[in-house]
């Protein structure tokens, strides 16, 4: 048995619990590390390492926790294999992959836990394996999606 369960809706009820049990508060957002200075944590083969990373945040005297959840929803599966289906540059594979992801609809794939201290985020992220194929098509269906190929665009056309 994977160490990571097909829905994290059981850790994000146990994390929720255990950062209002050490006295803490969560502010819910998602922090992007192409947008600050991050270091992320390393939870190894522990699958509860995120508890070790919230008892080092309350050791920090962190104010608060940033946490932040992501769940599948059918629109955005949709739309993706709409993207997909209709892009020259994806293959059947693609399409197929999307489509099984129908089977975890409604399941929270994404979890992310932050706090601040001197100036960077600490970041715990605990995902499952197909969030991380979820994520893999989204790029595939966005580096080619709307991009016009070989097509003048409005500036050349004056």
């Amino acid at each position: 048995m994977s160490p990571t369960p097909e829905d994290l809706t059981i850790i994000k009820d146990d994390m929720i619990a255990f950062i209002e049990g050490h006295g803490m508060s969560r502010f819910h957002g998602y922090v992007d590390y192409d947008e600050v200075q991050c270091v992320m944590w390393e939870m190894g083969t522990n699958p509860d390492g995120w508890k070790d990373f919230v008892e080092l945040a309350k050791t920090a005297a962190a104010p608060f926790l940033t946490m932040h959840s992501w769940k599948l929803e059918r629109t955005e599966l949709d739309e993706l294999v709409q993207r997909l289906t209709n892009s020259e540059f994806s293959d059947g594979d693609d399409v197929e992959d999307a489509r099984w992801l129908r089977a975890h609809v409604g399941k929270v794939g994404f979890l992310q836990l932050g706090w601040a201290y001197q100036g960077s985020m600490f970041l715990c992220e605990v995902s499952t394996d197909w969030y991380d194929r979820y994520q893999r098509l989204l790029e595939v269906s966005e580096d080619f999606g709307g991009i016009p190929i070989d097509e003048p665009d409005q500036d050349d056309e004056g």
